[in-house]
């Protein structure tokens, strides 16, 4: 191997770390959001819905995700085997079935959450209602 392909095999695979640490990092960011919010809505007693914490931490995973994702690509541009190609296809398999589906919950609670706010203000207990 000569020195120069030694030189971007080094680098490719501190990238892969260096990308794989912000991935870890988002992760712990995220559980530390997600963690304070329960914890207040816990002290306030607004314990009847925890949907806004689920979405806080699931966009967080999400995007760790992608990090990881791309810490896997960097690990398959260098002499890839066929197990590491079946680990970036299942991985991505899962990322974008994550994104699907949180997505789509996202959506459904949006209209869902608009939907209680209009019916608050066409019951009057609301915002106060123009005449």
């Amino acid at each position: 191997m000569d020195s120069t392909e030694h030189l971007v095999i080094t680098g490719v695979q501190w990238l892969k770390l260096a990308v794989e640490a912000t991935g870890a990092v988002i992760i712990a960011l995220g559980f530390l959001m997600a963690a304070g919010q329960f914890a207040h809505a816990t002290i306030m007693r607004q314990t009847a819905n925890f949907t806004e914490t689920r979405f806080l931490l699931a966009r967080y995973l999400a995007l760790a995700v992608e990090f990881q994702l791309g810490a896997d690509i960097l690990s398959t541009a260098v002499a890839p085997t066929w197990q590491e190609i079946g680990k970036l296809g299942a991985i991505a398999i899962i990322r974008t079935g994550l994104n699907y589906f949180l997505s789509k919950e996202m959506r459904e609670e949006r209209a869902a959450s608009i939907e209680d706010k209009k019916a608050d203000v066409d019951s009057g207990h609301g915002e106060a209602r123009r005449h």
